[in-house]
C-alpha cells in the first residue's frame, strides 16, 4: 500500500514537473524525514530543478508543494530547509485504507503477484542417515520463512526437500548395520523406538570402523556402488533406512510448522536417467573431460580455473572438480547439476510421482520410478528461478553447479540459480551445561562451542524442542492454572516461536551461538516477547467481545480517526509502521535476510507495549477516542500476527 501510494505520488509529480518546467526525469528519489512529525516522505528535487531553470529552489519547492496538495492520499506538503518538500499523508484515509486492505486480503498474502513465473525453493535436505540436528533447523526455518515471504508477495512457489537416499552418508550407515552389526533388512525393520536416533549412534561409530583396517575402508565404495546400482539386498536395506529416517525428519519438521510440496529422491535421478542425460550433455559440450593420468586418473572432471590461462598438468589438477569418480560412481555435484537442469526445465525428462501424504488440506508428493496411473499430480519443476538453501560451506559446490549451467550455454538460468547460504549453529557453554554436554575448561571460556554430528556430538532437533517445550511449560504453569493439555499446547507454541525467531533474527552468514535461556526470554528481542504483545492485544478484543461490543468497522469513515491521528504523532507512527510490513518483506525477497522481519516484529511489539501501557483502552471514558484506540490496536495486532506467521510462529491463547 505504501509502495502504491509512493508510485502514484511519483507519477503525478513527474507529470507536473514535465508540464511546468519542460524537464523530464525517469524517477524521483524520495527519502524518509528524520521525525514522523516532519512527514512521511521527503524530496530534494527542487535543488536540481533550480540549477536547470536558474531559479531559487525555495520558489520551485513552493510551486511543487501547491501542485502536490491535490494528489490523492496526500494531506499537506511543507517546504523546509530552503527547498526540501516534506509530504504528509492523509492520516485518516491512509489508516482506513490500510485496515480495509488487511481485512480483504487472504491471510499470508499481500496483493500480487509481483512477477510471473514459478520459483522453486529447495531447503532442509537432511541426509537421511540419522536424526535431524540443530543446524538442520536453521536451514529449514530460513527456507520455510523465505517461502512464506515470497507467497505473501504473490509469487507461485514450489517447495522441495531433496532426499539424498543413495549418497555416502546412507552408505556409511548401511556399512555399520551390515558389516559392524551383521544385520539384515528384517533385523533392521524390527528395531523399535526412534530409528533416527539409533542410526545417529551407528553413523558415529562407522568412522572408527573404517580406521581399523584398509579392508574395512573398501566397504564404503563397494556399498555405495551397490546402493547406486539398486535391485540388490544392500540397496533394499539402504532404501529402508533412508525412507524410515525421512519419515522421522518430516515429523520433526511438522513440529516446527514446516511443509514441503515435493520430495525429489536421488535414486530417481540415477534410475530415470537424469544423470545419464546430463552426463552426455556435459561430455558433448566439453564441460567435463576424462583424465588418464595424475591424481585424478580415471575420473571425469570439470575445470574450475580460468579457461584463458595456460597451465601445466600439475597446475590443472588443482582446478579440477571430480564429477564421476574412477569407480564409476557420481559425486554430489554431478547429481546436483542434473537436478538443477530438471528444476529449470532444461533436461527434457521428468520424474514419476506418487502422493506421499495429505495432511490438513496440504498434499506432499514424492518422486518414484514407476508411473502411478491414479496420481493426478501438480506440474513440478520448470521454474523461472531457483533458490538452493544450503550452508556456506557448500558455496564451492554450488558455484560448480552454476558453472556447469554456463558451460552448457544456459547463462540466464545460471543467473537465476541462487545459493541461499547461511552459517552454522553452535551452542553457548551455558546451553551445553543445560543440555548435559560435558565441556573442557578451554571450551567453557569460548563464546560458543561447535558440535559435530559425524562425531556424535550434536543437539538432536527433537531433544531441543522437547527441552524448550518443557521449560516453556514450567513458565506457563507458574503464571496460569490451566488443564494440562491446554498448558502443553501453549508451551509448544511458545517453544517453536522461541526457536524459530532465534534462528532467524541473526544475519544469515553469521555463526549463531544458541542459548536456551536467551531464546525463551519473555523480555528483549525474542519470539516470546513478540507473541506476548499479540496476546495482550487479543485479550483486549476478547474482553470486548465478551461485553457484546463489536470492534471498529474499517469501512466507516467519519473524519474522527483522521483528527485523532493528526493530533498524536506517536500513535500515528504505530499505524504508519504497521503499513510497512509489505515493504519489509520485499526487502527480504531481495536481500534474503529474514532478520529484517524479526527486527520489524520486535519494533512493532515494543511500540504496541508502550501504547498498551499508556492508553487504558477499554476503560477510556470518551467513546469516540476509545473506538479510535481500538482501531489502532486492531491494526497492529493483525500486522504483528501476520509478521509472526511469516516467521513461522503461532500466537498462543495465553502467556
Amino acid at each position: 500500500m505504501l509502495l502504491a501510494l509512493t508510485r502514484n505520488l511519483e507519477k503525478a509529480l513527474l507529470d507536473r514537473i514535465s508540464g511546468r518546467y519542460q524537464i523530464a526525469y525517469d524517477a524521483l528519489n524520495f527519502t524518509i524525514p528524520p521525525k514522523i512529525e516532519l512527514g512521511e516522505l521527503a524530496l530534494p528535487i527542487a535543488f536540481d530543478l533550480a540549477r536547470k531553470v536558474k531559479r531559487p529552489p525555495i520558489e520551485i519547492a513552493g510551486e511543487l508543494a501547491s501542485d502536490a496538495g491535490g494528489i490523492p492520499g496526500i494531506g499537506k506538503v511543507d517546504v523546509a530547509g530552503g527547498g526540501y518538500l516534506n509530504f504528509h499523508l492523509d492520516r485518516g484515509a491512509f489508516a482506513h485504507a490500510l485496515a480495509r486492505s488487511i481485512a480483504e486480503r487472504h491471510f499470508g498474502r499481500a496483493s500480487g503477484p509481483e512477477t510471473t513465473g514459478k520459483i522453486i525453493v529447495e531447503h532442509t535436505n537432511i541426509n537421511p542417515n540419522k536424526a535431524a540436528h540443530i543446524g538442520h533447523l536453521r536451514n529449514a526455518t530460513l527456507g520455510d520463512s523465505f517461502v512464506r515471504c515470497l507467497r505473501f508477495l504473490g509469487h507461485e512457489v514450489e517447495v522441495q526437500n531433496y532426499l539424498d537416499n543413495t549418497g555416502v552418508q546412507v552408505a556409511d550407515v548401511v556399512v555399520g548395520l551390515e558389516r559392524m552389526q551383521s544385520m539384515t533388512l528384517p533385523d533392521v525393520a524390527a528395531i523399535d523406538g526412534k530409528f533416527d536416533y539409533y542410526c545417529w549412534d551407528v553413523y558415529a561409530r562407522v568412522s572408527e570402523f573404517y580406521q581399523r583396517s584398509e579392508e574395512n575402508k573398501k566397504w564404503r565404495s563397494l556399498t555405495l556402488q551397490a546402493v547406486e546400482a539398486g535391485n540388490n539386498p544392500t540397496a533394499e536395506l539402504a532404501q529402508h533406512v533412508a525412507m524410515r529416517i525421512v519419515k522421522a525428519h518430516l515429523a520433526t519438521m511438522r513440529r516446527l510448522n514446516v511443509q514441503y510440496d515435493l520430495l525429489p529422491r536421488e535414486s530417481e535421478i540415477l534410475h530415470l536417467h537424469f544423470w545419464e542425460k546430463a552426463y552426455q550433455l556435459l561430455k558433448d559440450r566439453g564441460a567435463i573431460y576424462y583424465v588418464s593420468e595424475g591424481k585424478n586418473r580415471g575420473c571425469w572432471v570439470m575445470n574450475t580455473g580460468d579457461p584463458q590461462q595456460e597451465s601445466t598438468r600439475e597446475e590443472a589438477e588443482d582446478d579440477e572438480k571430480i564429477i564421476v569418480r574412477s569407480d564409476g560412481t557420481v559425486t554430489y555435484v554431478g547429481k546436483d547439476i542434473a537436478y538443477q537442469l530438471w528444476k529449470l526445465g532444461l533436461l527434457g525428462l521428468d520424474f514419476h510421482y506418487r502422493l506421499y501424504e495429505a495432511c490438513d488440506g496440504h498434499s506432499l508428493w514424492i518422486t518414484t520410478m514407476e508411473p502411478d496411473a491414479e496420481a493426478a499430480h501438480p506440474r513440478f519443476g520448470q521454474a523461472q528461478r531457483v533458490y538452493n538453501v544450503i550452508d556456506s560451506r557448500q558455496s564451492y559446490l554450488q558455484n560448480i553447479v552454476v558453472q556447469g549451467l554456463k558451460a552448457l550455454g544456459f547463462d540466464q538460468q545460471a543467473a537465476n540459480s541462487i545459493h541461499f547460504s547461511y552459517e552454522m549453529v553452535a551452542l553457548t557453554p551455558a546451553c551445553c551445561d543445560e543440555l548435559g554436554f560435558p565441556l573442557s575448561e578451554q571450551d567453557r571460556k569460548r563464546s560458543y562451542v561447535e558440535v559435530s554430528g559425524r562425531k556424535g556430538l550434536g543437539v538432536k532437533a527433537d531433544d531441543l524442542l522437547d527441552t524448550l517445550a518443557q521449560k516453556a511449560l514450567s513458565e506457563v504453569q507458574s503464571r496460569h492454572s490451566l488443564p494440562e493439555e491446554e498448558s502443553a499446547a501453549i508451551a509448544r507454541i511458545i517453544a517453536v516461536g522461541a526457536l524459530r525467531y532465534f534462528l532467524l533474527r541473526f544475519a544469515r552468514n553469521t555463526v549463531i551461538a544458541f542459548d536456551l535461556k536467551e531464546a525463551l526470554s519473555f523480555d528483549g528481542e525474542t519470539g516470546p516477547y513478540v507473541q506476548y504483545a499479540v496476546v495482550r492485544a487479543n485479550n483486549i478484543f476478547r474482553k470486548l467481545s465478551e461485553s457484546g461490543e463489536e470492534p471498529p468497522d474499517p469501512a466507516v469513515e467519519d473524519g474522527s480517526l483522521g483528527r485523532f491521528l493528526s493530533g498524536d504523532d506517536e500513535i500515528w507512527d504505530i499505524v504508519y509502521q504497521a503499513a510497512r510490513l509489505p515493504e519489509v518483506v520485499r526487502q527480504i525477497a531481495q536481500t534474503l535476510e529474514l532478520g529484517q522481519l524479526c527486527k520489524y516484529a520486535f519494533s512493532m511489539a515494543q511500540k504496541f507495549n508502550l501504547f498498551y501501557h499508556k492508553h487504558h483502552i477499554l476503560s477510556e471514558g470518551d467513546t469516540q477516542r476509545r473506538r479510535n484506540l481500538l482501531f489502532v490496536a486492531d491494526l497492529v495486532r493483525k500486522q504483528l500476527t501476520q509478521a509472526l506467521y511469516l516467521l513461522g510462529c503461532e500466537v498462543p491463547l495465553k502467556m
